[in-house]
């Protein structure tokens, strides 16, 4: 439950910021009625503006802020068996996919879990726990780097942020609208917007982004298995069958920008769900197989 409220705390917040931004420096006037209807085409295109920027501003940082959240250490220099290993099976699953070398890293959790992010699939980030790499046999560790530069190569977290964009847009859109209906409708407010829109619009705003997030999480578990079909082209449907038998023990947590991105083994409410149940991604697997 601290997931699922932290992941929908998170996307509101990042619209809650960019708003308050807007009306500092005037912008958000254009929601002003001034005792008229709603200009509906410039509150779309008002929007528009603050949920893509929301969605992309994430984007663009989640490299960066990936490396802080996780202490994940970027091999610059392979010096030890291990990590030759690792670099040469990215390198290899990265020019089949036919991407750039993603940068590679490492971050300390006990249990095994690993995740790919960046704003571009040929600037991307693959990171595994050093749990994986002492608990998981190579096969299995190979799956999961197949998995995640799957990922990588289907563009994913390009497009999860439009799809955030798309319905980020859609909540601060309709949220307005329910705002401006209690104050002017309900409340029979006839000029300017008053206390009962701002209280109206950000109810709204927060109950339309709970909404959203499941649509978010829908994508989300459907990119899953396109990801465990393409870690499974690359090292093998059996590794990859292995590698979700062995995550069942348990996976190390992630920071909640990075769990829809990570490969996990718990169990969430159903329609908040990043991921898809294990045993549904190896019935899948399976399926293929047949």
């Amino acid at each position: 439950m601290k997931r699922i409220l932290l992941f929908v705390i998170t996307n509101i917040a990042i619209l809650v910021v960019i708003s308050v931004l807007f009306s500092v420096f005037g912008i958000g006037r254009v929601l002003d009625a001034e005792g008229i209807d709603l200009d509906l085409g410039a509150l779309l295109a008002y929007s528009a503006v603050i949920g893509f920027a929301g969605s992309f501003v994430s984007l663009a940082l989640s490299k960066p802020m990936a490396k802080w959240q996780t202490g994940a250490q970027v091999i610059r220099e392979a010096r030890d068996p291990d990590s030759q290993w690792l670099l040469s099976r990215v390198r290899a699953h990265a020019e089949a996919a036919g991407i750039a070398m993603p940068e590679v890293a490492i971050f300390p959790a006990d249990a095994p879990n690993a995740f790919a992010t960046g704003m571009r699939k040929n600037a991307a980030l693959v990171a595994v726990s050093s749990g994986l790499l002492q608990t998981m046999r190579k096969n299995e560790i190979d799956a999961v780097l197949g998995h995640e530069i799957t990922h990588v190569a289907n563009g994913d977290m390009v497009t999860l942020a439009l799809i955030q964009g798309v319905v980020n847009t859609f909540v601060i859109f309709l949220s307005r609208i329910v705002g401006h209906f209690v104050d002017r409708v309900i409340l029979k407010n006839e000029r300017g917007h008053g206390l009962g829109y701002v209280v109206a619009s950000i109810a709204a705003q927060i109950l339309f982004g709970i909404l959203a997030s499941m649509i978010v999480c829908w994508f989300s578990r459907l990119r899953e298995f396109r990801a465990d079909a393409g870690g499974a082209r690359l090292a093998g449907s059996e590794n990859m069958i292995a590698a979700l038998e062995a995550l069942k023990s348990g996976t190390a947590e992630l920071p909640d920008a990075m769990a829809a991105f990570g490969i996990q083994g718990g169990r969430m409410a159903a329609l908040f769900a990043t991921h898809p149940p294990l045993d549904a991604r190896i019935a899948a697997l399976r399926g293929r197989g047949a």
